[in-house]
């Protein structure tokens, strides 16, 4: 039987924000995940995926500084 975690335990584990894991989860991007009432299940044994975000520079992602979203 599959053990399974919570969106804020895979983010401890992962050192992402929980809504982050959510984010990759409503995307698709973690295997054998599941949804149950409000909450996303994400089997232990599961992997961070990785980053597809492109990185600019000083170290703001493409998203960010296109939407002006620039923490200074």
């Amino acid at each position: 039987m599959t053990e399974y975690m919570s969106a804020p335990e895979a983010a401890k584990k992962w050192g992402i924000s929980e809504r982050r894991v959510q984010k990759l989860c409503e995307e698709k991007r973690i295997p054998g995940i599941t949804k149950f009432s409000r909450m996303w299940l994400i089997p232990k044994s599961a992997e961070k995926p990785i980053d597809k975000r492109l990185k600019m520079d000083a170290g703001l992602y493409a998203r960010q500084k296109e939407c002006g979203n620039q923490h200074e």
